[in-house]
Parts: structure tokens; sequence; C-alpha cells
């Protein structure tokens, strides 16, 4: 035994309290095979518009407008290649695939390099609560109303 007050381990102890301590793990080799996997929340791709930022579908038509506010959405501002501190606002041209700059940025052009900005947004309501009534619903379900 130690004559030492507190029994702390530390560079003090001899090999015979070494001994009757339990073996310690040895780093990661001793822990469960695989990596954690945190628990994520599901995300998805969105298109908004850049007026009123009502989500939009996808795939966008020539002539497509906002439900909403009804903007535009096949205008360079909807555009990913839109960008306003570079050469004729757009990003493609610095490629020269676009010559000429397209005066209303908000207005419907036909340019064929158009791509609709889209973003990768967490998905934070559950279905149920998406429906009218449905957060009513799960709530009484919760405890069996």
């Amino acid at each position: 035994m130690s004559d030492r007050k507190y029994r702390q381990r530390g560079y003090q102890d001899d090999s015979r309290d070494r001994e009757k301590q339990a073996p310690k793990p040895d780093g990661p080799r001793d822990r469960p095979e695989g990596p954690r996997t945190p628990n994520l929340m599901a995300s998805h791709e969105v298109f908004r518009c850049s007026q009123c930022g009502h989500p939009q579908k996808l795939t966008v038509a020539d002539d497509a407008r906002c439900e909403r506010c009804q903007t535009a959405l096949h205008s360079c501002v909807q555009c990913v290649s839109f960008d306003p501190g570079s050469a004729l606002e757009c990003m493609q041209a610095a490629s020269g695939l676009v010559k000429v700059r397209i005066a209303p940025k908000d207005e419907k052009n036909s340019c064929p390099h158009f791509s609709p900005r889209t973003t990768i947004e967490r998905q934070t309501s559950s279905p149920a609560a998406s429906r009218p009534g449905g957060a009513k619903q799960a709530f009484d379900d919760l405890f069996n109303f």
C-alpha cells in the first residue's frame, strides 16, 4: 500500500498498484468496429423564386412564372450563372459563351445556358405537420385523445 493520502494514479505508483487495476483500452483498436453515423436530418434540393422565396419546380419552362408573385422564372436573376460582380453579370461570359449583356435581368429571356439556381435545404418539418390539421392530429395521436 502506498502512504499517499489520495489514491490517484500517477507517476509515483509502484508496479504492484498497477497490476491491481483493470487494463484500459489501448485506443481505437479496442473500440467497436465501424464508424459512428450521426443522426442527420433529411435534405432535398429546392429552387426558390428570387423575389418572394416561394418554392418552385426544378424544371423551368421558357414561359414559367412564379405562382405567388408572377415573376418570370426563366430570367438571369434566377440562373445559377448570375453574378453581379462579373463581366456582363454572367459567369458564362468569362468562358466566352455569352457575348452580349442581357439588360433587364429580372425579365424573361431565352438564354440557352440557363440553369435554375437550386439550394440544398434540410427537411425540418414532418409530413404529418405539413397537412392542414396535421399538427393537431399528431398531438392527439401522441396522447390518444
